[in-house]
């Protein structure tokens, strides 16, 4: 992973709604789930950091619970897995895998050949159910990116090098200090009084 700066919360917002709409009309349009996962990140101890990530980041990032999008089959188990170990589990199902989650399925067809866009991730698990039982609780964690990350691997597309972008919540071992000088609001409803 390279660390290439740090950024706002506004900076990583409008980065995700540029490319994840809330309006946007699909049959499981999950970013206004996507924005509440960011807000909830944004409290996380850390700040935000633009990374770029390897195909080796990539496969060792920890996902969340997923229930396959309401499909028969249960994609990643309460305590986690990886992306590796998703993918390698969509490949070892094979055609009865997409067929008892089609709606996963489709998700994962729509982006094997999507044009690149940032991964949302946090270095701790968040505070919401579909994390309280990861059995890893530092690294890299999902936030948003699921379906791309795994489409990605499954047709052989992630780039060896640190070409994807991605921001991260959190603590990172090997950036810089922060600057305090530099102001970095945390997130608001613009409601709060001054």
């Amino acid at each position: 992973m390279d660390i290439v700066t740090p950024v706002t919360f506004a900076e990583v917002l409008a980065a995700y709604l540029r490319d994840h709409p809330v309006e946007r009309t699909h049959e499981a349009n999950s970013n206004p789930e996507g924005v509440e996962s960011l807000e909830r990140a944004d409290q996380l101890k850390g700040g935000w950091w633009h990374v770029r990530l390897s195909r080796a980041d990539v496969l060792g990032v920890v996902l969340p619970w997923h229930l396959s999008e309401g499909g028969a089959r249960e994609l990643v188990p309460r305590t986690g897995l990886t992306v590796a170990e998703a993918a390698g589990r969509i490949r070892s199902d094979g055609p009865p895998w997409y067929r008892a989650n089609p709606v996963c399925a489709a998700k994962l067809a729509l982006l094997e050949w999507a044009p690149f866009t940032p991964v949302f991730l946090s270095t701790s698990p968040m505070d919401h159910s579909d994390y309280s039982d990861l059995l890893v609780r530092e690294g890299l964690i999902h936030i948003d990116g699921l379906h791309r990350m795994i489409s990605w691997e499954l047709v052989g597309r992630l780039p060896e090098g640190a070409e994807l972008d991605a921001f991260v919540s959190g603590v990172l071992p090997d950036a810089p200090p922060p600057d305090p000088r530099q102001h970095r609001p945390r997130a608001g409803t613009g409601d709060e009084q001054a």
